[in-house]
């Protein structure tokens, strides 16, 4: 049943994207610990993915505002393969090493408080600190993501119990990471 409700709701998420309605014309989705993050992007920052899954850092956070109070909505972070490439890490560098892997299906966490209303997304910060990212496939959840590849996180507002259901969708460029087994860059760690 999971596997069903992550493939209608990834098809959602491909499908157009209509800003909200007059409601949700003042909608504000703010990436929350933001420096870090920049800090991280400066060395381009990298993931640990494993066979059991690993919790990323740092954590994806994020604060809403003019969401519909009233209205429900379900909040979902996209894994979304960034280039055409594989990567390699060479003399102190990332570089293109190869044509990349097709994108693993799926690669879709939905934060497990959804769906929900837009007062409570609005009142504290939403974490997607249970998110762990793998490099097999175990159906446990976890997002799979393939190694030496580069990802950026999107956030998804879908507000549901409406048709059409509206889809508004929010890239952090800063979040950019490339999947890896062990870090390659000691700045990254540092």
């Amino acid at each position: 049943m999971a596997q069903h409700i992550l493939s209608a709701v990834e098809s959602e998420c491909t499908m157009s994207k209509v800003k909200g309605d007059p409601t949700e014309r003042e909608l504000v989705v703010n990436l929350e610990d933001r420096e870090l993050w920049l800090r991280f992007q400066c060395y381009i920052n990298e993931m640990i993915v494993t066979k059991n899954g690993r919790r990323m850092f740092p954590i994806v956070k994020i604060s809403t505002s003019g969401l519909d109070p009233k209205a429900m909505y379900t909040v979902l972070l996209e894994f979304v393969q960034m280039d055409p490439h594989r990567w390699k890490y060479v003399n102190g560098e990332w570089v293109p090493g190869g044509k990349a892997e097709v994108a693993p299906p799926n690669a879709i966490y939905i934060h497990p408080e959804s769906p929900n209303f837009g007062a409570h997304w609005m009142k504290e910060s939403i974490s997607f600190a249970k998110v762990k990212l793998t490099n097999k496939s175990n159906g446990n959840g976890q997002i799979m993501l393939n190694s030496l590849h580069k990802y950026e996180p999107r956030v998804h507002l879908v507000k549901v119990g409406t048709e059409p259901r509206r889809v508004m969708t929010f890239p952090f460029p800063e979040t950019q990471f490339i999947a890896v087994t062990a870090y390659q860059n000691e700045e990254v760690t540092s």
